[in-house]
């Protein structure tokens, strides 16, 4: 049967104001579905995650560079997403104010701290996931989420650097949401019939039903299979369901609100929980761009699920429980590879997952917790954003072990023309970049 070209930004509206997002359907698909069918491309999604207090370099940076590299010990949690990770060393952070901790955020935004006294500052300038959004929020219900998940931040520090990781600006930073429930309201709450007094609802289906008649003939015959999948309770339907195929079944509220007990952070629990709603967020295309604060900079997170005690900030100032930092950096990957790891289990309506079509960058506040250097700060760099990066990943390094050369920005500036090839630069001052890495670019990179 033709194909109608349907909207991507179509939602199925019913009685009592029911509403359901719809997934990428194929009808939304240009004829070779690699685009829209009004001619945009593919949605490709953006993502920082942070983690306080750096790594043990010797312990986490590989052995070898290019493709095929080993993972180090503390890369190791990485080894099921293996292709789609690249690792870059020997960097160098040129921000020009040294406060301890608050300098290594350079590294998301590409600019020095401001109205710096002590171990008070606030972002000199917007971090790139505020400058993605700029590109591509305007195509999404919401142009950016922020999430958190430890909220044992760090007690020490004031401003607004180390408490927010994404910033439109000096005075403008986007704090994360450190509850889950907070995050699906903020997500998906719109979604949700309002509740009302009657003794009889209208379920959001039955509401639907006569919009899902209407839909289904616009649609061909595996869009009607995804819809089929995507109204589980729609009886009656032509066909079933013959394959495993993406579908966007709206999310329970989660039960779980990052609540201690006795003292101790839910922390895995907080981070599987954050991560599915991320990955149904994406995947059904409500936002594009996203941060998470895993632990703060210099935040006293205690690893109490590794039976430890003690802030892990704490531990990196003690030479003798560099072992214990360890521990916490192999957590941290843990942590970081569930992640990845559901992005790569969902399949998007072109046949590939969501690594396949996002960037994650993820980086400290630090090269290492004990000396606060920013002299080598790791960055990591998962999925490609559709071959925007290369792809399987490589270990690229800069300069050789202990030096440091380069600038950190340089990736920054990579990534933004992932989704903008006309950006010329980003951030200012000494730690400005107007040079992409093209060492980590892919065949569609066009910056």
């Amino acid at each position: 049967m033709p194909r109608r070209p349907l909207a991507r930004r179509t939602f199925l509206r019913g009685a009592a104001q029911a509403v359901i997002a719809l997934p990428l359907l194929e009808a939304m698909l240009d004829d070779h579905g690699t685009a829209l069918a009004g001619g945009a491309p593919l949605p490709t999604r953006f993502m920082t995650w942070f983690f306080g207090n750096g790594v043990l370099l010797p312990r986490f940076e590989p052995t070898a560079v290019g493709p095929d590299y080993p993972l180090s010990e503390q890369l190791a949690p990485l080894a099921d997403v293996r292709d789609y990770v690249t690792v870059l060393t020997g960097l160098q952070n040129r921000c020009e104010k040294i406060i301890t901790h608050h300098e290594g955020m350079t590294a998301f935004n590409g600019y020095t701290m401001v109205e710096v006294d002590g171990l008070f500052s606030k972002a000199g300038g917007p971090t790139i996931d505020q400058l993605v959004a700029q590109t591509v929020g305007d195509a999404t219900p919401i142009a950016s989420v922020h999430l958190g998940i430890s909220k044992h931040v760090s007690i020490m520090d004031s401003g607004t650097t180390m408490f927010a990781l994404s910033h439109k600006g000096p005075n403008e930073p986007q704090y994360p949401k450190f509850n889950p429930q907070e995050v699906w309201t903020e997500l998906f709450g719109a979604f949700v019939p309002r509740p009302d007094d009657r003794a009889l609802r209208t379920s959001i289906l039955d509401a639907v039903r006569d919009d899902v008649s209407r839909l289904r003939a616009r649609l061909g015959k595996h869009d009607n299979q995804r819809l089929d999948a995507h109204l589980d309770g729609v009886s009656a339907l032509e066909k079933k369901i013959t394959a495993a195929t993406p579908i966007c079944t709206l999310p329970d509220m989660p039960s779980e609100a990052n609540v201690d007990l006795k003292g101790r952070e839910p922390i895995t629990a907080v981070n599987d929980v954050m991560s599915d709603l991320l990955v149904y967020a994406f995947a059904c295309d409500i936002t594009r761009v996203a941060s998470c604060l895993f632990i703060g900079g210099a935040a006293e997170t205690v690893f109490s699920e590794l039976g430890q005690s003690a802030g892990h900030h704490f531990h990196t100032h003690d030479a003798n429980a560099q072992d214990l930092v360890h521990d916490g950096v192999v957590y941290i990957m843990e942590r970081f590879a569930a992640l990845l790891k559901k992005f790569k289990a969902w399949e998007d309506v072109d046949g590939k997952n969501l690594l396949d079509s996002s960037i994650v960058y993820c980086s400290s506040d630090c090269a290492e917790g004990i000396s606060h250097t920013i002299a080598r700060q790791p960055i990591i760099l998962a999925g490609h954003g559709r071959n925007q990066l290369i792809y399987p990943g490589i270990h690229h390094q800069v300069t050789p072990f202990p030096f440091s050369d380069g600038n950190t920005s340089d990736v920054l500036l990579t990534c933004l023309r992932a989704f903008d090839p006309t950006a010329a630069s980003i951030g200012g001052g000494a730690p400005m970049s107007t040079t992409p890495l093209r060492e980590i670019a892919g065949p569609a990179f066009a910056g």
